[in-house]
């Protein structure tokens, strides 16, 4: 049986120009060719023959409008996900900030996820602590500006100094490869100059291997110079934190508060209405559940509040925690990768030098 969307999930690979289909149950359908060649436009090759302008006109004809209706689902398709990237790409600028969903109501929201029972009963300032939030949110983005500005100069610098000291080692290479192939040239003073050529080979190692530490050395002081400007700004964030971001979530716990004491004094009302039945308004059967007595409203209230301030606590707490822990894995992955690049030069000099000994004896050995 023919599936059409076999053919079909073919177009997902832009690059495909050439298709075999020979022995496939698909080639005992009539006119697959047709099909084929109008689902895959870009299909220049079909069964090891040149797909012809006829056969591409035929199927032009035939699958015209499922051919536009689909173009327009895939089209419609790609900008959905442009969109959700995008949208990913934005959230993951703001973790690097540390500030993810801060830019909007979810503060307010995330504190009723997990408190049904608050929910029920929600009543807040809303729009001030949105503010204040997003007050921290656009700090927080141009904190992480800074940091990246500085994450981005160290690794310019390094990479110039690695730069640097390989033009410098392959300068010392070529101007050894070049005298060892002037000296090979002279067979009469063959003996004498591989005694010699020892002797360059093992300079050669001192000489790159001097250009190696001199370059661990001056990594070293510029990682050095890094971490102490990343710890500013980690401190520099901490004081921030200190001196701005806690007085700004301390006016998130008085509006929470705030927020406490008029849900409290809105629940023991509705509590004494609901007892004299003067309550003109429905209630949703859930809700009226709560006022069965005072101290279940009231038990509900103040958990519902400690819910609340332990969520704006643990968010200020993430803002400290977490721009430690980036601290810690950005030098340890920098640190990491040092380890690797200097063990990976070592290991380089060693196997060249290893090369040009071998060489050298074998011209020894067919020498004698």
């Amino acid at each position: 049986m023919f599936i059409s969307s076999d053919v079909i999930y073919l177009r997902k690979f832009k690059n495909l120009r050439t298709l075999n289909l020979a022995g496939n149950p698909i080639c005992k359908e009539d006119h697959y060719k047709i099909f084929v060649a109008a689902y895959l436009p870009e299909l220049v090759y079909l069964d090891f023959r040149l797909l012809d302008e006829q056969t591409r006109e035929q199927a032009f004809g035939k699958y015209q409008y499922a051919i536009e209706e689909m173009r327009h689902n895939e089209a419609q398709e790609r900008r959905t996900m442009d969109i959700r990237q995008e949208q990913e790409d934005e959230l993951q600028l703001h973790r690097d900030a540390f500030v993810e969903l801060l830019n909007g109501p979810y503060l307010f929201d995330s504190r009723y996820a997990d408190d049904a029972e608050a929910a029920k009963l929600a009543y807040l300032p809303r729009s001030q602590l949105v503010a204040l939030c997003v007050q921290v949110f656009k700090i927080g983005l141009a904190q992480r500006g800074r940091r990246e500005d500085e994450v981005k100069s160290f690794f310019d610098c390094s990479r110039e100094a690695v730069d640097d000291n390989q033009q410098r080692a392959a300068q010392i290479t070529a101007d050894f490869e070049k005298a060892r192939r002037q000296q090979a040239t002279d067979t009469r003073l063959l003996e004498a100059q591989l005694n010699h050529c020892r002797e360059e080979i093992n300079q050669l190692c001192d000489s790159l291997m001097t250009q190696e530490l001199q370059l661990v050395d001056q990594l070293e002081d510029i990682i050095k110079y890094f971490e102490r400007n990343i710890s500013d700004m980690v401190a520099g964030l901490k004081e921030y934190i200190l001196y701005y971001l806690i007085p700004t979530f301390a006016q998130c716990r008085d509006l929470e508060n705030h927020h406490h004491e008029k849900l409290l004094e809105i629940a023991v009302t509705t509590l004494e209405r609901v007892a004299k039945n003067e309550l003109e308004e429905d209630m949703p059967d859930d809700v009226r559940m709560l006022f069965v007595d005072k101290d279940t409203v009231i038990n509900a209230v103040r958990a519902s509040h400690d819910t609340h301030l332990l969520k704006i606590d643990n968010r200020e707490d993430e803002l400290v925690t977490r721009s430690n822990s980036w601290m810690s894995a950005l030098m340890k992955l920098v640190q990491d990768e040092e380890v690797k690049r200097n063990r990976k030069r070592i290991s380089e000099i060693h196997n060249y030098i290893d090369y040009v000994r071998d060489q050298l004896d074998e011209m020894q050995h067919e020498h004698h």
